[in-house]
């Protein structure tokens, strides 16, 4: 990745997580990101292909933290929905960024809305295969409400409910 294109996703990332994506015009990430209006169009042919790839990216990074926690079936469960839950009480955490943009984009045929069911598809068969090593019975069942924990987790740490996240983690570990 060239670092005027690195410069652009950064800062788009950092304000697009911060403020929305709606409320941030093109314009701002240029300047933000330093760069000419004609290397942003070189890089990406909109906004929307700039948020496509925001997203892109942000599934990647998630794919690589959290399909590479340790451990097997349940205990790879337990060390995700841990990392999830300090991620989510911690300093400048604003919620789930696929939600955030699930939120900002209604139609769900729009392609921004595709990369966050993909990610929530990938999420959702991680807690099955997870469930199915272990042996749990109704993987698809259980890999479903995890699912909703995890956006429970992003929910409430978002609103800083510490006790809730935690409560919710416990639960979840419970219940599978």
């Amino acid at each position: 990745m060239s670092s005027a294109r690195s410069r652009i996703l950064d800062t788009a990332t950092r304000l697009f997580y911060a403020e929305g994506i709606h409320t941030v015009g093109v314009d701002r990430v240029i300047a933000e990101a330093t760069v000419a209006k004609a290397t942003f169009y070189h890089h990406f042919k909109s906004k929307e292909d700039l948020v496509l790839a925001y997203l892109t990216t942000e599934y990647e990074r998630q794919k690589a933290l959290l399909g590479g926690a340790p451990g097997v079936g349940v205990e790879r469960i337990e060390a995700i929905l841990a990392k999830l839950a300090e991620v989510s009480v911690g300093p400048g955490f604003r919620g789930c960024p696929f939600l955030n943009a699930a939120a900002e984009y209604a139609d769900p045929d729009h392609p921004v809305r595709h990369v966050v069911d993909d990610y929530r598809s990938w999420y959702r068969d991680l807690m099955r295969d997870s469930l199915k090593a272990s042996g749990r019975p109704n993987a698809d069942q259980k890999a479903d409400l995890l699912l909703l924990v995890r956006d429970g987790i992003a929910v409430a740490g978002g609103l800083g409910d510490k006790d809730a996240v935690q409560a919710g983690v416990r639960t979840a570990l419970a219940a599978v």
